[in-house]
C-alpha cells in the first residue's frame, strides 16, 4: 500500500470538504421538502443528496485527522468530488428535472464550490510526501 504523509494544505482541504459535506448534507436532509419548490427540484432528490454526504462527510473527516494516508483514499476523494460536480453539470444539461433559475444557481453555485475544494485538495496532495513505513505509518495515524 501506497502511503502519504499529509500536508497541511491536504488536511485543511479535507476538513473543509467534510464541513461543506456535513453542512449541505444536513441542509438538504431537513429541509428538502421546503426546498424543492423553490429549487425545482424533486424532495426524495434533494433528501438522498443529503443523506448520501452525511457518511461522505464523516469519512472525509477521519481522513482529514491522519497525518499519514493511503495515497487510494486521497485519489478517492478527489475521483467522487469530480463524479459530483460532473452530475451536478449532468443534471442542468440533461433535462432530468426542470429546476427554477434558483435551482440553477444553486446546483452552478455548489459545484463551483466542489470545484474549489477538490482543487485545494489535489495541490496539497502534490505538497504531501511519501510516508516512511513506521510504527504511526503502519496504523494510518
Amino acid at each position: 500500500m501506497s502511503l502519504i504523509q499529509s500536508s497541511p494544505l491536504l488536511r485543511s482541504a479535507l476538513v473543509l470538504d467534510a464541513a461543506a459535506c456535513a453542512g449541505l448534507g444536513l441542509i438538504l436532509a431537513t429541509t428538502a421538502g421546503p426546498l424543492a419548490a423553490p429549487l425545482g427540484l424533486p424532495a426524495e432528490f434533494l433528501r438522498g443528496a443529503g443523506l448520501v454526504l452525511l457518511p461522505c462527510a464523516a469519512l472525509i473527516a477521519w481522513f482529514a485527522s491522519r497525518r499519514v494516508l493511503p495515497r487510494l483514499a486521497v485519489y478517492a476523494v478527489i475521483g467522487v468530488n469530480l463524479l459530483w460536480i460532473a452530475d451536478s453539470i449532468a443534471i442542468l444539461l440533461m433535462g432530468w428535472f426542470a429546476p427554477t433559475g434558483l435551482g440553477i444557481a444553486f446546483v452552478l453555485a455548489q459545484a463551483a464550490a466542489v470545484a474549489i475544494v477538490t482543487e485545494l485538495e489535489v495541490i496539497g496532495f502534490k505538497r504531501s510526501g511519501a510516508a516512511a513505513l513506521s510504527g504511526e505509518a503502519a496504523s494510518l495515524r
